[in-house]
């Protein structure tokens, strides 16, 4: 069985309903039966899901891929060309067009219903008729509204959205779980192992977004030798094993895992995958291109807040569940993610807009609550005991005209010696389990000053409080960490610039007490303090008002900061890279989230018993107040950090950094790169 096969059943049944509601949308594209002022939105939507029609129909037929190459980039650009930056400013998808021309009253409702259709893009490129149909009727009702002779009614329109989701959240989240638990569902699989990978009309057969960096990527790939593609293969799925390995967890026990990919690195997942079949590990996949417009997205982020209230948070989990429970079976096979990540585009600097619809108060505490509940429904079908993964990460061209030389020296990066970096990180290691806390302090303009408290090592000659990591999950290696204690983990983490989860801040302020971050505020925003202290609580502290210190670590790959520094690229490293180019602090859940009980043990047998705090200790009372949902890491570079000082209860002082370079006897060698 394959995707077409378990989509054919709901297909057959939407076959009516899709005919009846395009053959409507296609009526409602000429006619004029609507007020003036939405006439020109209304047609454009329609044709918008005409094309989507057209789309659907191919794609049950399987002629998609018969198109030439100039045929699917020019079907691409049309589906994406509406909201692209230098079209947005004249977008429907733009809330603040959208009420321009639209009024405050419906502006936004009707901006937020056409990203909704817009979503259903990739749905047709999958034959999704379903997905395709139901939005589709949503958006004939709401037309149907704005048709009315006596007059439009608000209120029937916004019940009318709430249903659509509240009716089909059985569709969007099995859809979802079924993508990520089984491997039948191959429509990505197909793209990747059966195409002709040097015929570059398959990066259009996913129906995302397709640019520069997807097809320069695709072609650069392409030009590699295969000893090369298998070499960034092995390093990506052999730090997946060894993530099963080191943690004792065993993973001839599991049968499928998912390959998180961006568009363009098919060569190199497909080596991948053939690497994990031979560990009889099937696949599941997941895609993901280059954002046409990250403000279209920054935008439409909390479209939610015309649905979201206490009913729908409830039948959500309750979906979820149902989900869960009806694919146990295939969710208990599943091993966990194995992710491919890019780096290398401009910093973006998002515009906050009345316009953009916004959650309330109310509205914040459901989304933040549902978060965590399904966190903890997910790890009763996969505990974190029982999984791993891993996470490698790639240039993208957007980078800039060194791509290529960045690229190769990011492969090398990936794959440095792991015997010497775990000999010289056991030296941190040593002396920092002397310590009863650590000081960390910043230089030339950065004002860091932290104290981090450590947790008590009952039996040194077997306990200790860091992880010695190297190439595993989190490639590529060079790092020691912990969970602090929170009880005495006090100060200020400032770092003048700072890449986090696609968005550039600059002069990033946190301010902890007793191991919680409750002040925080960024300059991105000169004229606005409480639009930078926004932008924070969205992206770092995701939605939360405050967050605990759930990780130090302190980065030890200096020849990946001397990459950074070469191409002068330290703004656009992922934290993946940036977090192993100097000490960094991770707000929100430990390191070992929803695995603390599980023993983890360090390459010279000691084990590592710094696995919780005082708030995920919760869990073992109401697991509710112990999770956050969110792990985010800020990272201070090499050139702002001062010294970090391992302090001992007897007051004793080990320099194990001093103004930015490695002091400690036996880490010496890691100031070559830095030279």
């Amino acid at each position: 069985m394959g995707y077409r096969d378990i989509y054919k059943e709901s297909n057959e049944q939407a076959e009516e309903r899709f005919s009846l509601v395009m053959e409507r949308i296609a009526e409602i594209a000429k006619e004029t039966d609507v007020p003036e002022t939405f006439d020109d939105y209304f047609k454009k939507t329609a044709a918008f899901l005409l094309q989507l029609k057209n789309i659907t129909e191919k794609a049950e037929a399987d002629t998609l891929k018969d198109a030439s190459l100039a045929e699917c980039e020019q079907r691409n650009a049309s589906l994406y060309e509406d909201i692209i930056a230098a079209n947005y400013a004249d977008s429907y998808g733009n809330p603040t067009y959208a009420v321009g021309k639209l009024g405050e009253e419906y502006g936004q409702i009707l901006s937020a219903l056409y990203a909704q259709c817009r979503k259903c893009i990739i749905d047709a490129f999958a034959a999704k008729k379903m997905n395709v149909t139901i939005t589709a009727e949503l958006f004939v009702e709401i037309y149907n509204y704005f048709e009315d002779k006596d007059g439009i009614d608000k209120n029937a329109i916004e019940q009318a959205i709430y249903w659509y989701f509240h009716d089909y959240s059985e569709i969007f989240i099995g859809d979802n779980i079924r993508e990520i638990v089984d491997d039948e569902e191959d429509f990505l699989y197909q793209i990747v192992m059966n195409s002709d990978l040097n015929d570059l009309r398959y990066l259009y057969q996913y129906g995302q977004h397709v640019g520069a960096n997807e097809t320069g990527i695709a072609a650069f790939l392409n030009g590699m030798s295969e000893e090369e593609i298998q070499a960034m293969a092995d390093t990506y799925t052999e730090g997946y094993r060894i993530g099963f390995a080191s943690t004792g967890k065993d993973l001839s026990k599991k049968t499928t895992a998912q390959v998180r990919y961006p568009i363009g690195f098919e060569r190199m997942v497909r080596a991948a995958v053939k690497n994990l079949e031979k560990l009889n590990l099937k696949v599941t996949m997941r895609a993901y291109s280059t954002a046409a417009n990250k403000q279209y997205d920054y935008d439409h982020r909390y479209d939610s807040a015309l649905y979201m209230g206490n009913a729908f948070k409830e039948r959500k989990l309750s979906i979820l569940k149902a989900a869960y429970e009806q694919y146990s079976e295939l969710a208990s096979w599943c091993a966990g993610p194995a992710v491919v990540e890019t780096f290398g585009e401009e910093g973006f600097t998002p515009v906050n807009k009345k316009t953009a619809l916004a959650l309330n108060d109310h509205q914040q505490e459901l989304t933040l609550a549902y978060a965590n509940e399904s966190r903890q429904v997910i790890n009763q079908y996969m505990p974190g005991d029982e999984t791993s993964f891993t996470i490698i990460a790639f240039p993208k061209p957007e980078i800039g005209p060194d791509f290529e030389d960045i690229f190769r020296e990011t492969i090398a990066i990936n794959t440095l010696d792991y015997e010497k970096y775990q000999k010289i990180q056991q030296k941190l290691i040593d002396a920092l389990d002397k310590a009863d806390y650590v000081e960390i302090t910043g230089r030339d303009g950065n004002e860091t000053s932290m104290k981090v408290q450590l947790h008590t090592l009952t039996d040194p000659e077997k306990q200790t409080n860091f992880e010695n990591c190297v190439s595993d999950v989190n490639i590529p290696l060079g790092e020691v960490f912990t969970s602090p204690v929170l009880t005495g983990t006090e100060g200020l983490l400032h770092v003048k610039e700072v890449y986090v989860e696609d968005y550039l801040f600059k002069d990033l302020r946190m301010v902890f007490k007793d191991g919680k971050v409750t002040e925080f505020g960024c300059g991105n925003f000169p004229e606005s303090k409480e639009q930078g202290k926004d932008l924070v609580k969205q992206v770092i502290m995701r939605g939360h008002s405050w967050l605990p210190l759930g990780e130090f670590a302190i980065g030890t790959n200096t020849t990946a900061y001397a990459m950074a520094k070469k191409y002068q690229i330290g703004s656009k490293l992922p934290i993946l890279i940036a977090e192993k180019t100097g000490p960094h602090f991770a707000v929100g859940d430990t390191c070992y989230s929803f695995a603390e009980d599980s023993p983890m043990y360090n390459p010279d047998g000691k084990e590592v018993i710094a696995r919780d705090n005082e708030i995920s200790l919760l869990r073992k009372e109401d697991m509710s107040k112990a999770y956050f949902s969110c792990h985010t890491d800020i990272t201070v570079p090499y050139c702002e950090l001062g010294d970090i000082v391992a302090v001992g209860k007897d007051g004793s002082r080990i320099t194990l950094i001093r103004q930015g370079r490695f002091a400690l006897e036996g880490t010496e060698g890691l100031n070559e790169a830095l030279d």
